[in-house]
């Protein structure tokens, strides 16, 4: 069911999110933001920037980290993100060609090790913030919404459930006619963040999901087309008439797509707001090294197909190749994106972080280094 609670909030991610496509090449955006009670907020003006920050990978964030890199533009920043997928965020980082990635998905224990061999050493984590990865649908006749599980996404995905009406799907949407027509499957085609998410409310309910094609970046397809990037698969869904394909939730609402209520843990079908995004953080163990997922929190109200998302950074700019002003500057955005950022991502229906995740995301971002000392605001 479209989220009746995000109106407003879809009409301005609509909007901001055609600012975001232009980046730090949009000349209408000043300095300062403006926060949701309508007074100015001047975080950015206390911000100075000396040159370019080259990031890239999760697509799922681009529209937040660009809409950043255009406010902050007045301020001397320019920005330029390519979104590559999350895979290829975390390549960039390990062998220095990125000033940072981002990544839907925290690295595991063998990437790490990889970031520690290459120009990139040790790496930092920094949680940005939450956003809901939704099973959007492109079928006439369906305009008020379906109720899906996990498993029963799961043999859509593997292709056992082939037709939108079939009793899988009808016998969780009672009073919805579904036509006899053929689900057309789509999915990432690279390295993906959001694809893991996907996969991982799959894996909780399907065990032959689990067991088969499993849960990963990336995976062996039993079925379905492949598109690259959260605006691939969106542009697909969009142009293929039975569709069905995981995407981040703006670029649903950019879209204009209807997409399914998922059934939580709890056994209720919950559909994804703010609200429901963020219940998915509270009360999440953050370890030190701040790699943690949020999907299939436990939770009455909870949406289960939640993801953090992060920016990963060397730990010591400096010794990863980096100046001292390329260092200073990455700072600073991260800063900016840890303060006035947080609305701006609200706005683009995005969930901020928790208040306690927020603190160790600062903290992290304080910790940054160059040749062993704390880099200057």
């Amino acid at each position: 069911m479209r989220i009746r609670t995000f109106t407003a909030i879809g009409a301005s991610a609509v909007l901001a999110l055609g600012v975001a496509a232009c980046g730090s090449d949009d000349d209408s955006n000043d300095s300062a933001s403006t926060g949701s009670n309508g007074a100015s907020t001047t975080a950015s003006a206390d911000l100075s920037f000396s040159g370019a920050v080259n990031a890239g990978g999760s697509t799922f964030a681009k529209p937040v980290y660009d809409t950043w890199g255009a406010k902050l533009k007045g301020s001397g920043l320019t920005f330029n993100y390519a979104g590559t997928g999350s895979g290829a965020g975390i390549a960039g980082v390990t062998d220095g060609t990125l000033d940072f990635g981002g990544s839907d998905s925290a690295m595991d224990d063998e990437e790490l090790a990889a970031a520690e061999k290459g120009k990139a050493g040790e790496v930092v984590h920094v949680p940005t913030f939450f956003g809901a990865v939704v099973a959007a649908y492109n079928v006439k006749g369906i305009e008020t919404g379906l109720k899906l599980d996990g498993e029963t996404l799961a043999d859509i995905y593997l292709g056992k459930v082939k037709r939108w009406n079939d009793p899988a799907i009808a016998g969780q949407n009672d009073g919805v006619t579904l036509p006899d027509e053929p689900i057309k499957v789509v999915h990432r085609s690279d390295e993906s963040g959001t694809t893991k998410a996907f996969l991982s409310y799959l894996g909780a309910y399907s065990k032959e999901w689990e067991d088969g094609p499993g849960v990963d970046k990336s995976v062996k397809w039993p079925t379905g087309t492949g598109a690259k990037g959260n605006d691939g698969v969106a542009a697909a869904v969009k142009q293929t008439e039975g569709g069905i394909g995981y995407v981040e939730q703006a670029y649903a609402l950019q879209n204009n797509f209807n997409y399914a209520s998922l059934k939580n843990s709890a056994g209720n079908y919950i559909e994804p707001t703010l609200e429901s995004v963020s219940a998915a953080g509270d009360g999440v163990e953050v370890p030190a090294d701040l790699r943690f997922a949020i999907g299939n929190a436990p939770g009455d109200q909870t949406y289960p197909d939640a993801s953090a998302t992060f920016v990963i950074v060397p730990k010591d700019l400096c010794k990863a190749g980096k100046t001292e002003a390329v260092a200073k500057d990455v700072k600073n955005f991260l800063t900016y994106g840890l303060t006035d950022g947080q609305e701006e991502a609200k706005q683009l229906a995005y969930a901020p972080l928790p208040a306690g995740v927020l603190a160790k995301a600062k903290a992290a971002v304080d910790s940054l280094e160059c040749n062993g000392a704390p880099i200057a605001g």
